[in-house]
């Protein structure tokens, strides 16, 4: 849609069954050429439990009619219509066989929906509405059917042919050849996939609980082979996961991974096939940093996790969205959790919270967990439906506890197993197993925007009393909010630093149930306590206490929960940087925290990962969410200022750290190493935050003897982002060195988009002219521009509006390319109504220029919302 008219909303209470059954779906793919032929035949039948019309309705895009028949008979053009995206096939009997063959044009494919070409292999991406440009069906995911898939391709061009399922035959003809796909599991369609290519093969099996043998094959370039070794080991130690916490066996003879160069998200859990952007699968120590190697792991564990959770059990219809993969998330959350440093990966989960889903709950584009309404499903796809659902379910998790949150996840599991289904749906089956009322709770999914939890305490006559008070701001389309049921979980500690005893079971933690608007808690203590609130993020709520510097320091010196430190820390540096931006001196500030941070320096050793975190101030993009207006440049002076003399103070505490941060050895992606480099690039970020002599030299040595991306990465990043001589030769040499690895060069773009200040802007407009480029692919777009958008507040706020009209621009192009790509990444703008002044202003007059030209869908819904 290029009218610049926004589509009907689709609502959720509009839903409706679908008037007619798949019970099967039989597929022929034929490639040649430029195009593709596909062959369907459906068996229908109508549902007698919807109110159907005696017209059959298809959802198809793109589609060049070749020939359409019912039970045999082929239709002339009076017995169908094809319009606006719709085929209907007019007055047919309750029961028929629907054949059609079409062809399509996968090569100018962009967009990356249904069948797409990526660098000569053939792959789809079907979720959310992806099927629709493959052949003629009813496009949601309330209608399940088992396919049977044919691909037939050249045998030298196409020697690898896949599709869902278990392979059942085979055959060649000609130079070519045909393979046929089973999937004896109904899904929607999707879930369906298929890749034909030249592909390499990494192959190992699986033993099931029940003895089981499953074939595992992960495929990706040929040149790529052996980036594949730390994927297939992830996967298994997520079979093993699955089975020992949630009892889930795989239930196909074949698991399959395909990696591929272009693809719109991380990776789809279609079933028996996944298909992955490279960049979630890759790892190899020469090209992969130990975030990207956490990110291979979680996310093969993610897509893993869908075969229950998303596959077996799938959605009634796309508001339900959450439904599996908020599941999933705390799913693959625990398992990364249960692999490395729990305390750290709870840490790093509520950062990206707070930092990124906080700001969607208080913009222009907050929306429900469960929304209840949309124009394009594929802008829905957000931090909202992910993260903060699978806070709600481990919210759940919590109230019931790890036992009875298994028994409700098997009732769960058993009672719907090949059905679609809603959160409701979910939540019903906690409450069943628990035996707990959780009406109130359902709110969660319902109402948008973040809770501000209030706390007030007052301690006399050895009674403390703590007043918890809940307050959600309006948001777009709700005015008015309830009550939600919030647990906090809480301690108390005494002036030494020590947890009192809170019952007279001699717990020294406890879950306080917050239902109300407000409500008061007693303890009989006996001292005035320091109140440690939301212990492990409880509930993802934005706590107001008014700690004082030393309540904080206490915290962050003596309590337990990895979390409750680290918001403490947090809180000590967003006030320094407030008291900054307001005129303190930034040295006097720094001085003020030394205290604590040196106590972190000297307990490294215990937990460098935590250190790691513990030594963080809060990010630009974090500190934004605490200012209104918004003044983006005075947040980057006061944050960049403070760093400085902390690095400065600091500077012999961490020279004495750094030797015992060395790791020797071959490579391991482990948590102990992996804390150590954390911390040590950490450390040396603060010497070059504090300009230290020689630090250059240390660098530029560092990124040419390093043994690992991980080390000669996060040299590069301090010389560019601080401007150190050695800077643009250590530039040069890593372009040349890693020409041919696109997502290391996806890397080297986004080192560059991210230095700090206004001069960046005309450096990334050079960069989008760089032959290594390339618009359509999105890791290249997203490591350039989206790292220049989302990461680099003081280049992208340019005081003059340069990085919103540069932007813009892009988007304007990206548009016409990929519209699902555009939207997302227009989400950048979201700012837009907290920023103060002539940012404001400028970023408008971009947006809204953008606007006034030719909009996708996609992009159309997502400007109208920033600009209401």
């Amino acid at each position: 849609m290029r009218d610049n008219q926004a589509p009907k909303p689709i609502r959720r209470l509009d839903y409706r069954p679908p008037a007619f059954w798949v019970d099967s779906v039989a597929l022929d793919f034929d490639i040649y050429g430029d195009l593709t032929r596909v062959r369907s035949r459906l068996c229908l039948r109508r549902n007698t439990a919807a109110d159907a019309p005696a017209d059959c309705v298809f959802d198809g895009e793109m589609l060049v009619i070749e020939s359409l028949a019912v039970d045999g008979k082929t239709l002339s053009e009076q017995e169908y219509r094809y319009q606006g995206g719709q085929l209907a096939l007019l007055s047919v009997p309750d029961k028929f066989v629907f054949e059609s063959v079409v062809t399509i044009d996968p090569r100018s494919n962009t967009a990356l929906e249904g069948l797409y070409v990526s660098k000569g292999m053939y792959c789809t991406q079907c979720e959310a509405e992806g099927f629709r440009r493959i052949t003629f069906f009813p496009d949601r995911p309330d209608v399940l059917s088992r396919f049977t898939t044919t691909v037939r391709a050249d045998k030298s061009r196409y020697p690898l042919l896949l599709s869902n399922g278990n392979p059942v035959a085979e055959g060649e003809e000609d130079g070519r050849h045909w393979v046929t796909w089973e999937d004896p599991f109904a899904k929607p369609c999707y879930l369906f996939a298929l890749v034909a290519g030249d592909l390499a093969c990494l192959e190992d099996t699986f033993t099931t609980t029940s003895g089981r043998s499953v074939k595992l094959r992960i495929y990706a370039e040929h040149h790529d082979l052996d980036k594949l070794d730390f994927a297939m080991d992830s996967l298994k130690r997520s079979m093993l996961w699955d089975e020992q916490v949630y009892g889930r066996e795989y239930d196909l003879d074949i698991y399959m991974i395909v990696a591929v160069s272009h693809f719109n998200m991380g990776a789809m859990e279609n079933k028996g096939l996944n298909i992955f952007n490279t960049s979630c699968v890759l790892a190899h120590p020469d090209t992969t940093t130990d975030q990207g190697y956490q990110r291979v792991e979680a996310v093969v564990a993610h897509e893993y996790f869908h075969n229950w959770s998303g596959n077996r059990v799938t959605c009634r219809d796309w508001f339900q969205l959450s439904l599996k993969e908020g599941f999933t998330v705390f799913r693959d959350q625990e398992f990364s959790a249960d692999t490395h440093s729990r305390a750290v990966k709870r840490v790093e989960d509520v950062d990206m919270l707070r930092t990124i889903q906080f700001a969607e709950d208080g913009g222009p584009m907050a929306h429900p967990v469960r929304p209840d309404e949309y124009q394009k499903i594929d802008n829905f796809y957000t931090v909202t439906i992910y993260e903060k659902g699978a806070e709600v379910v481990r919210m759940q998790y919590n109230l019931l506890g790890p036992e009875l949150f298994r028994k409700a996840t098997d009732l769960y599991f058993s009672r719907f197993d090949g059905q679609a289904v809603t959160c409701d749906d979910f939540v019903d089956c906690m409450e069943e197993a628990s035996g707990q009322d959780l009406s109130q709770f359902r709110r969660w999914y319902s109402q948008a925007g973040t809770p501000r939890l209030t706390a007030t305490d007052q301690y006399s006559n050895g009674i403390y009393r703590l007043t918890l008070s809940q307050q959600t701001a309006p948001t777009p389309g709700q005015a008015d909010k309830q009550p939600l049921m919030v647990p906090v979980s809480m301690a108390l500690l005494d002036q030494s630093g020590q947890p009192l005893v809170l019952d007279a079971d001699g717990a020294t933690e406890t879950v306080l149930i917050l239902s109300d608007a407000t409500q008061t808690f007693e303890f009989t203590l006996p001292e005035q306590p320091v109140p440690v609130l939301l212990r492990g993020f409880s509930a993802p709520v934005e706590l107001r206490y008014p700690y004082s510097a030393d309540q904080l320091a206490l915290i962050l010196a003596h309590d337990t929960d990895g979390y409750c430190r680290w918001d403490a820390a947090q809180r000590l540096g967003l006030e320094a940087i407030r008291r900054i931006i307001a005129g303190s001196d930034p040295l006097v500030e720094a001085e003020q925290l030394l205290s604590p941070w040196r106590q972190v320096l000297a307990r490294a050793a215990e937990d460098p990962a935590g250190a790691a975190l513990l030594l963080g101030l809060p990010s630009e993009r974090a500190l934004a969410e605490q200012f209104l207006p918004l003044d983006p440049r005075a947040i980057h002076l006061a944050r960049t200022s403070l760093e400085r003399a902390l690095g400065r103070l600091l500077q012999a505490d961490i020279e004495a750290l750094l030797p015992t941060l060395v790791v020797s050895g071959p490579y391991r992606a482990e948590a102990a190493d992996i804390g150590r480099r954390t911390l040590m690039q950490r450390c040396l970020a603060l010497l070059a935050s504090g300009e230290a002599a020689g630090l250059g030299s240390r660098l530029a040595q560092q990124f040419g003897s390093a043994s690992n991306m991980t080390e000669r990465l996060g040299a590069l990043r301090l010389l560019v982002w601080h401007g150190l001589p050695q800077a643009d030769q250590a530039l040069k040499e890593f372009a040349a060195r890693y020409a041919g690895e696109a997502l290391v060069m996806d890397q080297w773009f986004a080192v560059q988009a991210l230095v700090p200040g206004e001069q960046t802007v005309a450096v990334v407009e050079r960069l989008m002219g760089h032959s290594a480029f390339e618009m359509t692919s999105p890791n290249r777009v997203r490591g350039l521009l989206g790292s220049f958008a989302n990461g680099n507040p003081s280049a992208f706020h340019a005081a003059d509006g340069s990085g919103y009209r540069l932007y813009a621009d892009a988007l304007a192009r990206l548009d016409r390319l990929n519209p699902q790509v555009a939207a997302r990444m227009a989400n950048a703008f979201a700012t837009l109504p907290r920023l103060a002044g002539d940012f404001q202003v400028n970023m408008r007059l971009a947006v809204q220029q953008l606007r006034d030209g030719e909009c996708s869908a996609n992009l159309a819904e997502v400007l109208d919302r920033l600009l209401q």
